[in-house]
């Protein structure tokens, strides 16, 4: 039977980590495999889909999602919160002049649509750390992500992600890492650390 035939109601909702568009794929891919979900708008952090809740209800989506470490969130603020960890990912890992616009506070208001000073004491009150600690980490596995590619220097590195110096990059990646930015050069295989399993909560 097609999700055409259903009831359908349509809906959106908002899916703890997703951070790539690798993601997106599986996501999508979990949901329509059923045959009773069609995807009709999904990007990081959220999908509008249409389903018919008497034949897969909420705790059936949750195990859907569950089988690839994903899962629905009910909680309107923990929503929020995921919205702001998928803008940060997806403006660092896929936009530019990430530092200069992040600074500025604009970027993630206008986004979400609620004031820079509100966001901050979200995330705070729901992860236990500061958004600002938050976008620093994102960085710094930017920056490790940079060096693995072996294709820029870190004088290179530093001017993408506007920092003012190497050697401010470089206390920053000590500070959060726990390792000197050269020595992480040297085995840079064994500290990656997926952007969803950084400890913010």
């Amino acid at each position: 039977m097609q999700p055409s035939t259903l009831n359908n109601k349509q809906m959106t909702i908002y899916i703890r980590n997703m951070v790539s568009d690798s993601c997106i794929k599986v996501v999508r891919w979990e949901l329509e495999r059923t045959g009773f979900i069609k995807v009709h708008h999904i990007e990081l952090g959220m999908a509008v889909i249409s389903y018919n809740n008497q034949v897969i209800g909420h705790e059936a989506l949750q195990e859907l999602l569950g089988n690839h470490g994903f899962g629905l969130i009910d909680d309107r603020e923990l929503k929020l919160v995921e919205q702001m960890k998928q803008a940060i990912i997806q403006l660092i890992f896929y936009g530019n002049n990430t530092n200069t616009i992040l600074r500025n506070s604009d970027y993630l208001s206008q986004r979400l649509g609620e004031s820079y000073s509100h966001l901050s004491k979200v995330f705070s009150q729901k992860t236990g750390t500061t958004l600002e600690k938050y976008i620093i980490q994102i960085k710094m596995e930017k920056v490790k992500e940079l060096i693995s590619y072996g294709e820029l220097t870190l004088s290179e590195i530093a001017h993408l992600l506007d920092y003012s110096s190497v050697q401010y990059l470089s206390n920053q990646f000590k500070q959060i890492t726990g390792i000197n930015v050269q020595d992480y050069k040297k085995e840079f295989h064994r500290k990656r650390i997926p952007v969803n399993q950084l400890p913010s909560s």
